[in-house]
């Protein structure tokens, strides 16, 4: 079961919450803050107007878009709104967390529709992602390496993290090559790497792995539990 957070990180001059469980975004977080500050600006400012959840919703050909990310994000096909809807939102209630989380590609178009203008801060703030994972896998690897440091002897380093890396590549993106974290870089995959090296870093700091075997066994059952087809899993 994977631990849940709540990161807040900005996007234009709001901010905005995803939960680390499923990667789901709270649309109702952003909306309040957009309404909120829609009302303190003048009746007539043309960028800056109220918007509805519900009129999202209804938005034209929304459906088809709704359908494409189920299919290609979830493995997920259905032309029923309800069901699609059901599948890449989830309400939630309370005063800490409470309000609608969206898929993130939903949540997406979700912000763009906001205002035309804001657009530009949405995109950003996705060119930005992918960066900031990407720098963040690098600073996670070298904290990686010093928790290794503390199973392995010394001259055993070079080849265990050489080693390490190769494992960590097939278990995020099923090969190995050189440069493949740049040739893949989709910010779904950054994202599973930084995740991945943190968690082995933390198991390690935390006395769970306490051996460079007990490392490879671990990598190994990730790399099954990523790519053995359903069918042949226990």
């Amino acid at each position: 079961m994977k631990t849940n957070q709540e990161m807040i990180r900005p996007m234009g001059n709001f901010n905005v919450i995803q939960r680390t469980s499923d990667g789901y975004f709270n649309a109702t977080h952003l909306l309040r803050q957009w309404n909120e500050n829609a009302k303190s600006k003048p009746v007539n400012s043309t960028d800056l107007k109220e918007r509805r959840l519900d009129a999202f919703w209804d938005s034209t050909n929304l459906d088809q878009l709704m359908s494409e990310i189920a299919e290609n994000e979830l493995n997920f096909k259905s032309q029923n709104f309800g069901d699609l809807k059901n599948a890449l939102s989830k309400t939630c209630r309370g005063k800490k967390n409470g309000g609608t989380w969206m898929h993130p590609v939903l949540f997406i178009k979700f912000a763009m529709y906001l205002s035309p203008r804001f657009e530009y801060h949405v995109l950003k703030f996705v060119a930005d992602e992918m960066i900031r994972y990407r720098n963040d896998a690098g600073d996670a690897y070298k904290q990686l390496s010093s928790a290794v440091m503390k199973i392995v002897p010394r001259d055993f380093m070079p080849t265990a993290m050489k080693k390490i890396a190769e494992a960590l590549n097939w278990v995020i993106f099923n090969e190995h090559e050189s440069g493949i974290r740049n040739k893949h870089g989709e910010e779904n995959k950054q994202r599973e790497l930084f995740h991945l090296e943190t968690k082995v870093t933390d198991l390690i700091n935390e006395g769970f792995i306490r051996s460079f075997d007990q490392l490879e066994e671990y990598l190994r059952s990730q790399w099954r539990k990523n790519w053995t087809p359903k069918v042949l899993q226990a």
